[in-house]
């Protein structure tokens, strides 16, 4: 079986999955924020939890907010930031007792879909994160490309394309930069901009709900935000051309973005035809934690 953890900054999940993909066990805690060594002694419990309740051994990946970086073997630019300038990986492999495979949480969310999710009918998969932050993951052939820096598919910190005079010079970001995707599509940068425009502090989910219910400046602010999002993903099409992009993120369930946004990007495609699918997630919330588990293709456990 694999085992696969998302370490999260206020969750640990784990899931067993079988090899045709099928759930066997699995768990949820707190995530103890702050301190390195209770997380390694958590996650080492709960894998040997899984393994007794389902008297199988397995092998483990696991999912976090950051990188490992290729040089050092280190986390890097996680948002778990006790997390960072860390072993991860070989500490969890010492404890374990066998390789750990350690991977971003947006690369296992592509992967998750990619495998046997809402793009497992596709080759090429980019998976795109829309919640507290923006994150982005790349998987073709049901495979994760990290690229030689392993930052394959980070968009969120890119600058956002074709800006319109009044977005620029854009919200500041935690990166030290100014304009960044993330500062235009995360779900708190959506409620920023409705309160900017109508002076009501809502979050995403609420102003999906006034749109629904006919509120205009809700359904305003949702139009700027396809706008925004349309052109975010163009780039990534212009670049990649994925067979199927897929949503993640709580912003993720807001229905209208799935016909508004393919309409609006194809002015930004530089092509005569955008073939490009965009899809909701198969695996909702429990992406993450299935394509850390399937960070092992092969398994012979």
């Amino acid at each position: 079986m694999r085992i696969g953890i998302d370490l999260g900054g206020t969750k640990i999940a784990a899931i067993a999955l079988s090899d045709s993909g099928g759930a066997l066990a699995a768990d949820r805690i707190e995530t103890p924020v702050g301190d390195y060594e209770d997380t390694l002694t958590a996650i080492h419990a709960m894998v040997l939890a899984i393994e007794a309740d389902t008297r199988r051994t397995g092998s483990v990946g696991i999912g976090i907010p950051g990188s490992v970086s290729a040089t050092t073997g280190l986390v890097r630019n996680a948002n778990s930031v006790w997390l960072i300038g860390k072993p991860l990986g070989d500490d969890l492999s010492a404890l374990l007792d066998r390789p750990v495979r350690v991977g971003n949480d947006a690369n296992c969310f592509a992967l998750s879909e990619a495998v046997d999710g809402a793009a497992m009918e596709h080759r090429s998969v980019f998976g795109a994160i829309l919640g507290t932050g923006v994150g982005g993951g790349l998987a073709i052939d049901r495979q994760v490309l990290e690229g030689v820096n392993r930052i394959a598919g980070e968009w969120g910190h890119n600058s956002l394309p074709w800006p319109k005079s009044d977005e620029l010079p854009g919200a500041e970001c935690y990166c030290g930069r100014r304009g960044c995707i993330e500062t235009y599509l995360s779900g708190p940068a959506m409620a920023r901009d409705h309160f900017e425009h109508t002076g009501d502090q809502l979050d995403a989910a609420s102003i999906a709900a006034r749109d629904q219910q006919g509120d205009g400046d809700a359904g305003n602010t949702l139009s700027r935000y396809e706008e925004r999002l349309a052109k975010a993903l163009a780039g990534v099409i212009n670049i990649f051309d994925p067979d199927c992009i897929v949503l993640g993120g709580g912003v993720c369930n807001i229905a209208r973005l799935y016909e508004n946004v393919p309409r609006l990007w194809s002015r930004h495609v530089f092509s005569d035809q955008v073939d490009t699918i965009l899809t909701p997630p198969r695996h909702g919330a429990a992406s993450g934690v299935r394509g850390a588990a399937w960070l092992w293709p092969d398994n012979n456990n």
